[in-house]
Protein backbone atom coordinates (compact mmCIF):
# COMPACT_ATOMS: atom_id res chain seq x y z
CA UNK A 1 0.00 0.00 0.00
CA UNK A 2 0.70 3.49 -0.70
CA UNK A 3 1.62 5.83 2.84
CA UNK A 4 2.79 9.02 3.76
CA UNK A 5 5.77 8.31 5.90
CA UNK A 6 7.38 10.82 8.59
CA UNK A 7 11.25 9.97 8.87
CA UNK A 8 12.31 13.02 10.24
CA UNK A 9 10.68 16.02 12.68
CA UNK A 10 10.76 19.38 9.97
CA UNK A 11 8.53 21.55 7.98
CA UNK A 12 5.98 18.73 6.43
CA UNK A 13 6.50 20.16 2.97
CA UNK A 14 10.27 19.13 3.18
CA UNK A 15 10.22 15.88 5.11
CA UNK A 16 7.13 14.23 4.08
CA UNK A 17 7.45 11.17 1.45
CA UNK A 18 4.94 9.14 -0.01
CA UNK A 19 6.36 5.01 -0.01
CA UNK A 20 5.41 2.02 -0.35
CA UNK A 21 4.61 -0.04 2.59
CA UNK A 22 3.81 -3.88 4.02
CA UNK A 23 -0.47 -3.81 4.16
CA UNK A 24 -0.60 -4.16 7.64
CA UNK A 25 -3.12 -7.17 9.34
CA UNK A 26 -5.64 -6.79 11.40
CA UNK A 27 -5.66 -8.58 14.86
CA UNK A 28 -8.38 -9.92 17.16
CA UNK A 29 -10.07 -6.77 18.31
CA UNK A 30 -8.69 -5.00 14.99
CA UNK A 31 -10.22 -3.68 11.64
CA UNK A 32 -8.43 -3.02 8.24
CA UNK A 33 -9.54 0.37 6.84
CA UNK A 34 -9.45 1.19 3.43
CA UNK A 35 -8.81 5.02 3.83
CA UNK A 36 -10.84 7.44 1.42
CA UNK A 37 -10.78 11.12 2.63
CA UNK A 38 -8.21 12.56 5.36
CA UNK A 39 -7.99 16.30 6.39
CA UNK A 40 -4.97 18.46 7.02
CA UNK A 41 -5.33 19.54 10.27
CA UNK A 42 -3.19 21.68 12.63
CA UNK A 43 -2.38 19.25 14.83
CA UNK A 44 -1.22 16.63 11.66
CA UNK A 45 1.42 19.62 11.24
CA UNK A 46 2.41 19.95 14.12
CA UNK A 47 3.18 16.29 15.33
CA UNK A 48 5.61 16.15 11.66
CA UNK A 49 7.32 19.22 12.67
CA UNK A 50 7.76 17.38 16.29
CA UNK A 51 5.75 20.35 18.29
CA UNK A 52 2.48 18.07 19.62
CA UNK A 53 1.83 16.66 22.80
CA UNK A 54 2.71 13.22 21.27
CA UNK A 55 5.62 11.83 19.32
CA UNK A 56 5.79 8.51 17.93
CA UNK A 57 8.40 6.54 16.71
CA UNK A 58 9.61 7.67 13.54
CA UNK A 59 9.16 6.53 10.63
CA UNK A 60 5.89 7.71 11.37
CA UNK A 61 2.25 8.47 8.88
CA UNK A 62 0.46 10.51 10.51
CA UNK A 63 -3.20 11.73 10.13
CA UNK A 64 -5.32 11.71 13.04
CA UNK A 65 -8.75 11.42 11.12
CA UNK A 66 -10.82 10.26 8.25
CA UNK A 67 -13.27 8.03 6.63
CA UNK A 68 -12.85 5.06 5.22
CA UNK A 69 -14.40 1.14 4.46
CA UNK A 70 -13.76 -1.31 6.78
CA UNK A 71 -12.45 -4.23 4.43
CA UNK A 72 -11.06 -6.92 7.38
CA UNK A 73 -11.28 -7.44 10.96
CA UNK A 74 -11.55 -10.46 13.50
CA UNK A 75 -14.31 -10.72 16.05
CA UNK A 76 -18.00 -9.66 16.74
CA UNK A 77 -17.48 -5.45 16.40
CA UNK A 78 -15.18 -5.77 13.43
CA UNK A 79 -18.06 -8.49 11.94
CA UNK A 80 -20.74 -6.00 12.58
CA UNK A 81 -19.11 -3.03 11.05
CA UNK A 82 -17.49 -5.08 7.32
CA UNK A 83 -17.86 -3.62 4.86
CA UNK A 84 -19.75 -0.08 6.09
CA UNK A 85 -18.22 3.27 6.08
CA UNK A 86 -16.57 4.76 9.07
CA UNK A 87 -15.11 7.44 10.92
CA UNK A 88 -12.11 6.59 12.18
CA UNK A 89 -10.31 9.06 14.74
CA UNK A 90 -6.82 8.01 15.07
CA UNK A 91 -5.55 9.86 18.27
CA UNK A 92 -2.20 7.73 17.64
CA UNK A 93 -1.73 9.19 14.06
CA UNK A 94 -1.54 6.79 10.72
CA UNK A 95 -4.71 7.93 8.71
CA UNK A 96 -2.89 8.88 5.35
CA UNK A 97 -2.54 5.88 3.89
CA UNK A 98 -4.30 3.75 1.50
CA UNK A 99 -4.97 0.85 4.27
CA UNK A 100 -4.83 1.98 8.49
CA UNK A 101 -5.75 -0.63 11.36
CA UNK A 102 -7.29 -0.18 14.18
CA UNK A 103 -9.37 -1.14 17.25
CA UNK A 104 -12.83 -1.97 16.28
CA UNK A 105 -14.46 -0.03 18.86
CA UNK A 106 -12.72 3.08 17.47
CA UNK A 107 -14.83 3.44 14.11
CA UNK A 108 -18.28 4.40 14.08
CA UNK A 109 -20.52 4.22 11.38
CA UNK A 110 -20.76 7.08 9.15
CA UNK A 111 -23.95 8.69 8.85
CA UNK A 112 -25.37 7.92 5.21
CA UNK A 113 -26.29 11.61 4.53
CA UNK A 114 -22.91 13.05 5.13
CA UNK A 115 -20.36 13.07 2.10
CA UNK A 116 -17.13 11.37 2.26
CA UNK A 117 -15.44 14.91 2.75
CA UNK A 118 -18.07 16.13 5.92
CA UNK A 119 -17.42 12.52 7.35
CA UNK A 120 -13.60 13.01 7.11
CA UNK A 121 -13.72 15.99 8.96
CA UNK A 122 -16.52 14.43 11.48
CA UNK A 123 -14.63 14.78 14.44
CA UNK A 124 -11.31 16.93 15.65
CA UNK A 125 -13.26 20.15 14.47
CA UNK A 126 -16.91 19.37 15.83
CA UNK A 127 -16.30 17.30 18.67
CA UNK A 128 -14.08 19.73 20.31
CA UNK A 129 -16.33 22.30 19.94
CA UNK A 130 -19.35 20.53 21.19
CA UNK A 131 -17.59 18.90 24.21
CA UNK A 132 -15.52 22.02 25.41
CA UNK A 133 -18.34 24.07 25.34
CA UNK A 134 -21.45 22.07 26.06
CA UNK A 135 -19.92 19.00 27.91
CA UNK A 136 -16.57 20.56 29.68
CA UNK A 137 -17.62 24.23 30.41
CA UNK A 138 -21.20 23.42 29.84
CA UNK A 139 -21.61 27.60 29.19
CA UNK A 140 -25.28 28.67 29.92
CA UNK A 141 -27.39 30.50 28.39
CA UNK A 142 -26.66 34.78 27.87
CA UNK A 143 -23.12 33.78 29.29
CA UNK A 144 -20.20 34.90 27.71
CA UNK A 145 -16.98 33.06 25.99
CA UNK A 146 -13.94 34.02 24.62
CA UNK A 147 -12.24 32.47 22.34
CA UNK A 148 -8.77 32.94 20.34
CA UNK A 149 -8.35 32.17 16.34
CA UNK A 150 -12.04 32.41 16.53
CA UNK A 151 -11.41 32.66 12.45
CA UNK A 152 -10.78 28.97 12.06
CA UNK A 153 -13.09 26.06 11.43
CA UNK A 154 -13.69 25.26 15.23
CA UNK A 155 -13.88 28.81 15.93
CA UNK A 156 -16.96 29.31 13.33
CA UNK A 157 -18.31 25.94 14.89
CA UNK A 158 -18.19 27.66 18.33
CA UNK A 159 -20.03 30.94 16.99
CA UNK A 160 -23.07 28.76 15.49
CA UNK A 161 -23.25 26.70 18.68
CA UNK A 162 -23.68 30.19 20.17
CA UNK A 163 -26.47 31.07 18.26
CA UNK A 164 -27.90 27.71 19.03
CA UNK A 165 -27.45 27.08 22.63
CA UNK A 166 -27.90 30.82 23.82
CA UNK A 167 -24.51 31.60 24.76
CA UNK A 168 -22.58 34.68 23.66
CA UNK A 169 -19.15 34.74 22.26
CA UNK A 170 -16.43 36.81 21.79
CA UNK A 171 -14.08 36.21 19.31
CA UNK A 172 -10.55 37.28 19.26
CA UNK A 173 -8.73 37.23 15.42
CA UNK A 174 -5.17 39.57 14.65
CA UNK A 175 -7.32 41.32 11.58
CA UNK A 176 -9.95 43.73 11.01
CA UNK A 177 -11.28 42.04 7.92
CA UNK A 178 -11.55 38.87 9.51
CA UNK A 179 -13.76 40.35 12.18
CA UNK A 180 -16.20 41.96 9.64
CA UNK A 181 -16.21 38.35 8.32
CA UNK A 182 -17.32 36.79 11.50
CA UNK A 183 -19.72 39.68 12.67
CA UNK A 184 -21.72 38.37 9.27
CA UNK A 185 -21.26 34.77 10.26
CA UNK A 186 -23.75 35.85 13.54
CA UNK A 187 -20.53 36.65 16.21
CA UNK A 188 -21.76 38.75 18.99
CA UNK A 189 -18.60 40.60 19.15
CA UNK A 190 -15.32 40.00 17.92
CA UNK A 191 -11.71 41.80 19.11
CA UNK A 192 -9.29 42.58 16.26
CA UNK A 193 -5.84 42.54 18.02
CA UNK A 194 -4.04 44.49 15.33
CA UNK A 195 -6.40 47.84 15.81
CA UNK A 196 -7.39 47.26 19.55
CA UNK A 197 -6.73 46.26 23.06
CA UNK A 198 -7.70 42.85 23.84
CA UNK A 199 -7.89 43.18 27.24
CA UNK A 200 -9.88 47.14 26.90
CA UNK A 201 -12.54 46.15 24.91
CA UNK A 202 -13.29 42.68 26.73
CA UNK A 203 -14.04 44.47 29.98
CA UNK A 204 -16.11 47.10 28.04
CA UNK A 205 -18.28 44.35 26.72
CA UNK A 206 -18.79 43.03 30.25
CA UNK A 207 -19.01 46.27 32.01
CA UNK A 208 -15.25 45.14 33.90
CA UNK A 209 -16.68 41.94 34.99
CA UNK A 210 -14.61 39.65 32.48
CA UNK A 211 -15.60 36.43 31.40
CA UNK A 212 -16.73 33.29 32.66
CA UNK A 213 -15.33 31.01 30.50
CA UNK A 214 -12.82 31.18 27.58
CA UNK A 215 -10.91 28.63 25.35
CA UNK A 216 -7.80 29.54 24.42
CA UNK A 217 -5.56 27.92 21.58
CA UNK A 218 -2.72 30.16 20.77
CA UNK A 219 -0.72 30.41 23.87
CA UNK A 220 1.88 33.06 24.40
CA UNK A 221 1.08 36.92 24.81
CA UNK A 222 -2.46 36.31 23.37
CA UNK A 223 -3.24 33.80 25.66
CA UNK A 224 -1.98 35.16 28.51
CA UNK A 225 -4.02 38.12 28.01
CA UNK A 226 -6.86 36.08 28.18
CA UNK A 227 -6.49 34.89 31.57
CA UNK A 228 -6.26 38.29 33.29
CA UNK A 229 -9.53 38.58 31.51
CA UNK A 230 -11.11 35.47 33.41
CA UNK A 231 -14.10 37.16 35.95
CA UNK A 232 -13.48 35.68 39.48
CA UNK A 233 -14.62 32.07 38.85
CA UNK A 234 -13.66 32.61 35.50
CA UNK A 235 -12.30 29.28 33.83
CA UNK A 236 -10.07 29.12 30.38
CA UNK A 237 -9.64 25.54 28.51
CA UNK A 238 -6.33 25.44 26.56
CA UNK A 239 -6.09 22.99 23.38
CA UNK A 240 -3.73 24.38 21.05
CA UNK A 241 -0.47 26.13 21.32
CA UNK A 242 -0.20 27.71 17.21
CA UNK A 243 1.61 30.71 18.72
CA UNK A 244 4.43 28.14 19.68
CA UNK A 245 4.79 30.47 22.94
CA UNK A 246 4.31 29.46 26.67
CA UNK A 247 1.61 31.12 28.70
CA UNK A 248 3.38 34.02 31.12
CA UNK A 249 0.83 34.62 34.27
CA UNK A 250 1.45 36.53 37.39
CA UNK A 251 -0.19 33.93 40.14
CA UNK A 252 -1.83 36.47 41.62
CA UNK A 253 -4.24 36.49 38.90
CA UNK A 254 -4.98 33.23 39.60
CA UNK A 255 -5.70 33.61 43.41
CA UNK A 256 -8.04 36.39 43.32
CA UNK A 257 -11.25 35.28 42.40
CA UNK A 258 -9.88 31.33 42.41
CA UNK A 259 -9.74 31.32 38.40
CA UNK A 260 -8.78 28.53 36.53
CA UNK A 261 -7.20 27.21 33.58
CA UNK A 262 -7.59 23.52 32.55
CA UNK A 263 -5.68 21.34 29.49
CA UNK A 264 -8.09 20.14 27.21
CA UNK A 265 -7.31 17.33 24.97
CA UNK A 266 -10.01 15.76 22.59
CA UNK A 267 -8.65 11.88 22.63
CA UNK A 268 -7.68 11.83 25.99
CA UNK A 269 -10.86 13.18 26.84
CA UNK A 270 -13.12 10.53 24.59
CA UNK A 271 -10.53 7.60 26.45
CA UNK A 272 -12.25 8.07 29.33
CA UNK A 273 -16.07 8.49 28.65
CA UNK A 274 -18.52 5.39 28.85
CA UNK A 275 -19.68 3.61 25.94
CA UNK A 276 -23.22 5.74 26.36
CA UNK A 277 -21.84 9.20 26.47
CA UNK A 278 -19.60 9.01 22.90
CA UNK A 279 -23.15 7.22 21.63
CA UNK A 280 -24.50 10.27 22.68
CA UNK A 281 -22.09 12.07 21.42
CA UNK A 282 -21.73 10.74 18.11
CA UNK A 283 -25.46 11.00 17.25
CA UNK A 284 -25.43 14.57 18.72
CA UNK A 285 -22.25 15.61 16.04
CA UNK A 286 -24.08 13.55 13.04
CA UNK A 287 -27.45 15.43 13.65
CA UNK A 288 -25.51 18.80 13.67
CA UNK A 289 -23.63 18.38 10.83
CA UNK A 290 -26.30 17.21 8.37
CA UNK A 291 -28.23 20.69 9.94
CA UNK A 292 -25.05 22.27 8.52
CA UNK A 293 -24.56 23.77 12.00
CA UNK A 294 -21.30 21.96 12.45
CA UNK A 295 -20.14 21.92 8.63
CA UNK A 296 -16.62 21.88 7.42
CA UNK A 297 -15.92 24.41 4.80
CA UNK A 298 -13.86 22.05 2.15
CA UNK A 299 -10.96 23.91 0.46
CA UNK A 300 -8.45 22.02 -1.96
CA UNK A 301 -8.51 18.31 -2.32
CA UNK A 302 -5.01 16.47 -3.21
CA UNK A 303 -4.20 13.13 -4.02
CA UNK A 304 -2.17 11.54 -1.63
CA UNK A 305 0.95 11.58 -4.00
CA UNK A 306 0.73 15.31 -3.92
CA UNK A 307 1.33 15.11 0.32
CA UNK A 308 3.71 18.47 0.00
CA UNK A 309 1.62 20.27 -2.09
CA UNK A 310 -1.30 19.80 0.26
CA UNK A 311 0.56 20.62 3.91
CA UNK A 312 1.95 23.54 1.82
CA UNK A 313 -1.58 24.41 1.39
CA UNK A 314 -2.63 23.73 4.49
CA UNK A 315 0.00 26.12 6.16
CA UNK A 316 -1.20 29.26 4.08
CA UNK A 317 -2.46 32.24 6.97
CA UNK A 318 -5.68 33.11 5.81
CA UNK A 319 -6.47 30.10 3.89
CA UNK A 320 -10.10 29.22 3.08
CA UNK A 321 -11.78 25.86 3.52
CA UNK A 322 -10.42 22.98 5.10
CA UNK A 323 -7.57 21.06 2.68
CA UNK A 324 -8.10 17.26 2.24
CA UNK A 325 -6.36 14.41 1.19
CA UNK A 326 -8.43 12.49 -1.18
CA UNK A 327 -6.78 8.72 -0.70
CA UNK A 328 -9.71 6.20 -2.15
CA UNK A 329 -12.56 5.77 -3.71
CA UNK A 330 -15.98 3.83 -2.64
Amino acid sequence: MKAVVCENWGDPAEVLQVRDLPTPEPARGQVRVRMLVSPINPSDLMMVRGRYGIKPLLPAVPGFEGVGVVEAGSGLPAWWRKNKRVVVPNGAGGNWAEQVVVPALQVWPAPAALTDEQAATFFVNPASAVIMTRFVLAVPPDAWLLQTAAGSALGRMVIRLGRRYGFRTINVVRRREQAEELLREGADAVVATDAESLTERVLALTNGAGVAYAIDCVGGPTGSEVVGVLASGGRMLVYGTLSDEPLRIDPRILIGGQKRIEGFWLSDWIRKQGILTKISLFRTLGKLIQTGLLATEVGATFPLNDVRAAVRQAAQPGRQGKVLLRIGSR
